[in-house]
């Protein structure tokens, strides 16, 4: 009977047992074995994944562009794209900061905790050159508060955690306002080949690689063609057998993720329960992007999909999203679930998708507005709607770019968090929670790759809504 469902329902189910497994395993004391013989086989799964993603991506690139005969069409649908995925994205800030703003979830926490909080904050300030008190107010000179002042000490930022995305932070802030151009160029396209992290780079050579071939005379294009076709259906192909297994990947996955967070069920549980009011709501805001907006913008334009057969076609991409934490990861699943259950053509599949993966960080941006005031309220930081509007800026050109990969979302924040003059030390105050969260928000971003495809095609004439998935 199992044989018989479809993938989505079972990769749900090997969700559902991996987190089950994980709480029994945590309960029984069972995590080194989960750790030791059954944590790698997710490890490996995202392996397997990783490495048909990026030749995938270079090669679709290439079998997109050179089936295109008319580059002013390659013109048009790259600024549509690049249009609508920034859109998206200021779109996500603006939910997020409407959702921290109403619901305040770090005024949740206790006021002798915030108060001692806003007073480390002030220590902070008056330890670092060119950094000033946000919102003027001072708690270290009010006699009212100065019991706290004498029990307060400056925490300790020394974390190796901590340190190592710092350093990563002001890799990305070196270099000129041109970097990010620069670095969108490779020197060496093998090297970029190697590194997961390089994908602009991957994208701008197959780009330029597909538009030299379509100015060949057929003669010379024609092999060239061929081979690059072909080497793209048997890279769709390996997505097809590995998929095959990903509910067992899935388990996995799902268990050792919950392994490494805790030893027991309790501190699992102690985990989220110190963070549920920021948890909640950027669960919130992430739901609103996946539920509500994005297949309203479906909806609109493409009156064929409902919302729920929009999320139908989709759900293989969005479970694996979930359990990888990675669009780099899920991109062979997207496409296929895009080009084969929604009916995108080959075309805009191969072109957008694979641009999206890496520019399109929706659920990262959304995060970083939430994650920012979050952690302001918890100080007792008023950030005025200037200063929030920079993180909408800041947070857009930070999503940018970002590696597709779990967790980089955090580097992104210290960038954020200094633009508006807070600690970036911060960071530590959502590591625990991080994890899971990060989860939610490749959901998002999978999405929202996902809508944009779907719009795109509808505009170009390419969207012919596969009637029998």
């Amino acid at each position: 009977m199992l044989k018989n469902l479809p993938l989505h329902v079972k990769i749900i189910i090997g969700l559902v047992l991996g987190i089950i497994y994980a709480l029994l395993s945590s309960y029984l004391g069972w995590n080194q074995f989960t750790l030791n013989w059954i944590d790698p086989f997710g490890e490996i799964f995202i392996r397997l994944l990783k490495f048909i993603a990026v030749p995938l991506v270079l090669f679709s690139i290439i079998a997109g562009i050179s089936s295109l005969t008319d580059l002013t069409k390659l013109g048009r649908m790259g600024a549509k794209t690049l249009a609508a995925y920034l859109t998206t994205t200021i779109l996500a800030v603006a939910v997020g900061l409407i959702v921290v703003n109403t619901l305040k979830p770090g005024e949740y926490i206790a006021k002798e905790s915030r108060e001692k909080n806003r007073i480390q904050y002030e220590l902070w300030v008056q330890e670092t050159a060119g950094v000033e008190i946000l919102d003027g107010k001072s708690f270290l000179t009010d006699p009212k508060y100065q019991d706290l002042v004498d029990e307060v000490d400056l925490p300790d930022a020394t974390v190796a955690d901590i340190e190592s995305k710092m350093d990563a932070a002001e890799d990305m802030r070196g270099g000129s306002p041109l970097q990010f151009f620069v670095d969108f160029v490779p020197d060496n396209i093998f090297a970029a080949l190697s590194d997961g992290g390089r994908m602009l780079q991957v994208i701008f050579f197959g780009i330029f690689f597909g538009i030299v071939l379509i100015q060949l005379p057929p003669a010379v294009s024609k092999p060239v063609i061929d081979i690059i076709n072909g080497t793209n259906e048997v890279f769709l192909k390996m997505v097809e057998i590995v998929m095959n297994a990903a509910p067992f990947f899935v388990f996995a996955l799902m268990a050792g993720v919950i392994a490494q967070m805790a030893n027991t069920p309790a501190e699992v549980i102690e985990i989220f329960k110190g963070l549920a009011s920021y948890s909640i709501v950027l669960t919130l805001g992430l739901f609103l992007m996946i539920f509500i907006i994005y297949p309203l913008v479906v909806k609109l334009v493409v009156k064929e999909l409902s919302f729920r057969e929009f999320f139908r076609r989709i759900s293989p991409a969005q479970f694996l999203a979930f359990s990888t934490s990675s669009s780099a990861a899920t991109l062979p699943v997207t496409m296929e679930c895009v080009r084969d259950n929604i009916g995108v053509s080959k075309n805009v599949t191969n072109f957008v998708l694979p641009i999206g993966a890496t520019v399109n960080m929706d659920g990262t941006s959304l995060y970083q507005a939430v994650a920012v005031v979050f952690m302001a309220q918890m100080h007792l930081v008023d950030l005025s709607i200037a200063q929030q509007l920079t993180i909408v800026l800041t947070a857009t050109l930070a999503s940018i770019g970002s590696a597709a990969v779990p967790s980089a979302g955090l580097v992104m924040m210290i960038i954020v968090l200094e633009s508006v003059g807070l600690n970036p030390a911060w960071i530590a105050i959502i590591f625990p929670v991080d994890r899971i969260l990060d989860m939610i928000r490749t959901v998002v971003n999978v999405t929202g790759d996902a809508t944009v495809s779907t719009i795109i095609a509808k505009s170009e004439g390419e969207l012919d809504i596969n009637t029998g998935y």
